[in-house]
Formats: structure tokens, sequence, C-alpha cells
């Protein structure tokens, strides 16, 4: 089945969320360390059909690049050197990590589950996914 995979990278872990079948919701799928990023999708990509990858940019207020984009860019280049068939998507994700503890707190999690930035990450991935596919509708 057909899964778009949302990416919210960071030098040190990459939050990833996967869509439904449809390409209607997105749900957090896992947070993996940056180095092993690559190697989890093409283990995930072995598995389920992945049609695009949506990738988090990060923008400063003005819209212009903000200085993680650097990092970004590096994670985008190797990405499509993994998956050159696979077409890529990229996603403004400014205010992603205040959303994702806002949705945390909404769904009622503790205040100590809400410290693990695992959880904020794979959230904020799917935050991600769920813009895009919401704008593709």
């Amino acid at each position: 089945m057909d899964r778009i995979i949302g990416i919210d990278y960071g030098r040190a872990r990459v939050g990833v969320a996967v869509s439904d079948p449809l390409g209607i919701f997105a749900s957090p799928l896992e947070t993996v360390p940056s180095a092993k990023i690559i190697e989890y999708l093409q283990k995930y990509a072995s598995a389920e059909t992945v049609i695009k990858f949506v990738v988090g940019y990060p923008l400063n207020l003005n819209g212009a690049p903000a200085q993680a984009a650097a990092d970004v860019d590096a994670f985008l280049k190797q990405l499509q050197k993994a998956f050159p068939e696979t077409p890529v998507a990229l996603e403004d994700e400014r205010f992603t990590s205040v959303l994702a503890h806002r949705a945390m707190i909404d769904g009622g999690m503790k205040k100590s589950d809400r410290r693990d930035k695992n959880s904020v990450d794979k959230i904020s991935a799917a935050i991600i996914l769920q813009s895009y596919l919401d704008k593709k509708k």
C-alpha cells in the first residue's frame, strides 16, 4: 500500500511519520538517531511502498531559511541519493515543536512524558506530514 513519509530532521534525532494508504491522515511512527535515518528508511521502504517523502524545512519568521536549513539540505542530498526515484516535498516546519507540545497537553500526556524529545520529534513529523496532506486535498 502506498505511503507518504513525513520527516522532522534534526542533528541528533529524526522524527518520522507515515500517512495512511489513502493519504488522508498522518501518524507518528518513530524517532531515529540522525546517523541511522537512511538505513531506517531503506528498511521501511523494503516493507511498504513509499511514494513520497515530505521533509520539514526550517524557515525564519521572514520566510528565509533558518540556520538549521544547512543540516536539512545535507540530509536532502543523502535522501535523494538513497531514493533517486522517490519525489521529495518540502514543508514549512515553523512552530511544529510548539504544536507538538500543545497536542501532547491536549491529549492528556503526563508532564514527564512530554519532556521526552523522542515524542516531540515524531509528533512534529506527523504535524509536518498532516499539513502537507491537508494542502494536497
